[in-house]
């Protein structure tokens, strides 16, 4: 949040967000699959949809577009180049764009789908903001659907190199799951642990675990921690694997996940 745009969950499906920026009358969201909750939202708010942001063409990210630019036709949808049709901004790596009086630097980070970008802003007021859809999650990071592990791989590392401070917006509530996950995988690891009390205790009182921050998942996520002595071990053992590079190790344990 900065100091002239608010931004806030709108819950979608069983676990989505679709995240609304909005200043003053003017509103933004990113990745609405489903129009119902975002018109719902926004009529309720009196807010103007002036922008729409697409991190990847997975339909519960881009399936209310068109709902959307009905209501508002004048919205602008920026996007990757995928072939939705609705997109008509198309954007790549390095682009950037303005929302309201935030600018966003495109970064592409494909792994989980070849097109996938994610957005980043460092406000002259307040923290980074990165959406980074269904790359990197709270506690975890998307399935490999269209990408190849050495790509998701260097994605993550792409957005772990961002300031610690930086607030992450995913676009699911699948924090738990992963916490749960993340445990198996480096239980000795106290900050997750701690992590995994304070996320469920959240969780238990219907508060969203998202945002996350840089820092928390350099410190609990295990695709960020392929450096991890435990991590590597606890991998080699489940793996059966004989001296495995990092690379191999985030494999392993991306296919362990899968399989969890």
């Amino acid at each position: 949040m900065t100091n002239s745009v608010a931004i806030r969950p709108i819950p979608a499906f069983n676990d989505n967000y679709i995240w609304c920026l909005n200043a003053g009358t003017q509103a933004a969201v990113v990745d609405p699959g489903d129009a119902a909750p975002v018109l719902a939202f926004l009529e309720q708010q009196n807010l103007t949809l002036s922008a729409i942001l697409v991190t990847h063409h997975h339909f519960d990210h881009v399936d209310g577009i068109a709902a959307l630019l009905a209501r508002w036709p004048q919205a602008t949808v920026y996007g990757p180049d995928n072939g939705v049709e609705s997109i008509e901004h198309r954007l790549s790596d390095g682009d950037q764009i303005s929302v309201f009086d935030l600018t966003f630097s495109v970064l592409a980070v494909p792994g989980h789908t070849l097109d996938h970008i994610a957005y980043f802003c460092e406000p002259e007021v307040g923290e980074p903001i990165l959406f980074c859809g269904d790359t990197l999650f709270a506690g975890g990071c998307g399935r490999i659907f269209e990408g190849t592990p050495p790509q998701m791989k260097a994605s993550l590392e792409k957005l772990a190199r961002l300031p610690a401070s930086t607030a992450v917006y995913c676009a699911h509530e699948y924090t738990l799951a992963n916490l749960n996950f993340a445990l198996a995988a480096e239980p000795g690891n106290t900050a997750l642990q701690a992590r995994f009390e304070k996320d469920s205790q959240s969780r238990e009182q219907g508060i969203p675990t998202v945002p996350s921050k840089i820092d928390v998942e350099l410190a609990t996520n295990p695709f960020l921690r392929s450096h991890s002595p435990e991590l590597q071990q606890r991998v080699i053992e489940h793996g059966k694997l004989d001296k495995p590079t990092e690379t191999e190790i985030f494999t392993a344990l991306r296919q362990w996940k899968n399989e969890f």
